[in-house]
């Protein structure tokens, strides 16, 4: 694996990313308009994977970055509760609802692949 220079080369803030925007275009619609705490918290959540997969990166350390990953796969969870909320809202159609949560999953994925190769390289 050649060294990672940027966070932005990482899959899985890559991944994270286009979750973010996934999030953010759903919550734009139905119901989920109305519902400002729910909506603020699936964004904050979603937005939290990024942020703390990039934050992790920053700090140099395969030790820190690792406990900032562990926070970004809670996160990933965080959404995938806050979609279920949405779905028993009927806020989402049982497709978009399934395609969101496989994004998350993909996401959580990809981040615990990262902590589990980071590890290993300790």
């Amino acid at each position: 694996m050649s060294k990672i220079e940027r966070f932005e080369e990482i899959q899985a803030w890559q991944k994270a990313r286009l979750l973010v925007k996934e999030v953010y275009s759903i919550s734009n619609t139905g119901g989920f308009v109305k519902d400002f705490g729910l909506r603020d918290q699936i964004r904050r959540a979603a937005v939290s994977i990024m942020l703390n997969i990039a934050e992790g990166f920053a700090r140099k350390t395969n030790k820190e970055f690792i406990q900032y990953l562990v926070i970004a796969h809670g996160s990933a969870a965080e959404v995938q509760a806050a979609l279920y909320v949405a779905f028993d809202q009927e806020y989402l159609s049982e497709a978009e609802f399934d395609k969101l949560y496989g994004s998350a999953d993909n996401t959580s994925k990809m981040v615990l692949g990262f902590i589990n190769y980071l590890r290993k390289a300790q």
